[in-house]
């Protein structure tokens, strides 16, 4: 499938820096559809594997029950403080549930590449923690806008 690639050209990160843009960020800002119809937006940390965006979400959560009723997400990933740092990615599209949920650590072969990356970046080990609480979701995503800022003072 074929990704759509919006935002002004001047600013957008070309795809070797969006994916180590992806690859070196933590934590991600995820929007659903509320059963209302209303938004629902929360933060989570992700892992990026050069195509997908890996969420490890709690299965009790609000976020959790909006995507199986309706798959449809997007979700931010940003960075910068001042005005000229700004940088980001929006990634949408439907989110596939992948392994046992809540998550318990069987064999699942699609997981273990992605478990061991996001267990590495974000705790520090090398083999995920289960709680039984938590589990998979895969963005592929269909759509992506990037955006870089420092790219506008080169622009003058």
């Amino acid at each position: 499938m074929a990704v759509t690639q919006r935002r002004g050209r001047k600013i957008m990160m070309p795809p070797d820096e969006l994916d180590a843009f992806l690859g070196e960020q933590r934590t991600c800002r995820v929007a659903t559809v509320s059963a209302d119809g209303a938004p629902h937006v929360s933060t989570l940390w992700f892992a990026w594997d050069g195509t997908s965006l890996w969420l490890y979400s709690i299965t009790r959560s609000k976020r959790w029950a909006d995507l199986r009723r309706d798959p449809r997400i997007a979700v931010v990933v940003d960075d910068g403080e001042d005005y000229g740092e700004l940088r980001g990615a929006e990634l949408s599209g439907s989110v596939e549930f992948v392994g046992e949920a809540p998550r318990t650590g069987e064999p699942h072969p699609e997981l273990d590449a992605i478990e061991r990356l996001f267990a590495r970046k974000n705790f520090g080990i090398d083999s995920m923690p289960h709680d039984g609480r938590h589990a998979w979701m895969r963005l592929t995503p269909e759509a992506i806008a990037s955006w870089d800022f420092r790219k506008l003072a080169t622009l003058g």
